[in-house]
């Protein structure tokens, strides 16, 4: 890109969604906003903002604009804070990604982390769509399954998330319980709607129980885990989250092969500045009480 002031203004533009607010913190007059944002959207040929009254919305290409903008100007500071001695800085933003399953353990440490460290903006995203590190997109990653294998990742071991199964006590008092596998024809299950899911405990239920009858399916891990304790059916939660609502009762105890790695990853360009290192340390200590 031979205009680096351009994808900065889009990038603040993508941001804040005003011109005021992106002329604002470039310190510049608006005027030079409109007219950075005119001449990219020229060069590039595609409009990057749809504009309206209430200010300007980023296009799809627009936010991939601001991704790869947002990364650049991460590692920009990072570069001047070490070139200034001022790498030690816990300042700007710091997104962080995992399963949404994790978010009852993850939001209150982020809490925590975010009280020692006033001065930063902590984002946090979930969802099933894979949040790409190496467009800026996430600072760090938590990801479940195999190893993640992009080449310019930083991989490392955080946990296993342990699986069982459980039933609300309406459930019981309804149906009973099964014993084990041979039973779990006579029962109801509530399970993820894609047949091929690959998680570990989802692998196990269609090899053991392939005729068991699942009466209640989403894609929403949250959903699931409400329809097992409202008694609609059996089915897998995880071992801590099972802890923390109480009062459900566990069918079958975990076992190693229900169990899901979990990886803190990170982009080997950012995985070593001191935003990162400063995160991962502190959540590694955190997770120790997790009892995952």
């Amino acid at each position: 890109m031979d205009n680096w002031d351009e994808v900065r203004t889009a990038y603040q533009v993508a941001r804040l969604g005003t011109v005021s607010g992106a002329a604002e913190v470039l310190g510049v007059h608006h005027a030079t906003v409109i007219r950075h944002i005119d001449a990219l959207e020229a060069r590039l040929g595609v409009k990057l903002f749809q504009r309206h009254a209430r200010g300007y919305t980023a296009t799809e290409a627009g936010t991939d604009l601001s991704r790869v903008a947002q990364a650049t100007e991460d590692q920009f500071n990072q570069l001047v804070g070490r070139l200034k001695g001022q790498g030690e800085s816990m300042t700007g933003e710091l997104v962080i990604t995992s399963l949404e399953s994790l978010a009852p353990l993850m939001v209150p440490a982020l809490a925590e982390f975010q009280e020692q460290h006033r001065d930063l903006t902590v984002r946090y995203l979930t969802g099933e769509r894979l949040f790409r590190l190496e467009y800026g997109e996430a600072h760090v990653a938590i990801r479940a399954g195999n190893a993640p294998e992009q080449p310019d990742n930083v991989v490392q071991p955080f946990a296993q998330q342990r699986m069982a199964i459980y039933a609300a006590q309406s459930y019981a008092d309804r149906h009973g319980l099964p014993k084990g596998p041979e039973d779990f024809a006579g029962h109801r299950f509530v399970g993820h709607d894609d047949d091929k899911f690959r998680a570990p405990h989802a692998r196990w239920m269609r090899a053991h129980a392939p005729h068991a009858t699942v009466i209640f399916r989403s894609t929403d891990f949250r959903a699931l885990e409400e329809a097992i304790a409202s008694g609609t059916g059996i089915g897998f939660i995880p071992c801590y989250e099972a802890a923390r609502r109480g009062g459900l009762i566990e069918v079958m105890p975990s076992v190693p092969e229900w169990s899901a790695p979990l990886w803190l990853v990170t982009h080997v360009d950012l995985h070593r500045t001191h935003k990162v290192q400063t995160f991962q340390t502190f959540l590694k200590q955190r997770a120790k009480d997790w009892g995952l």
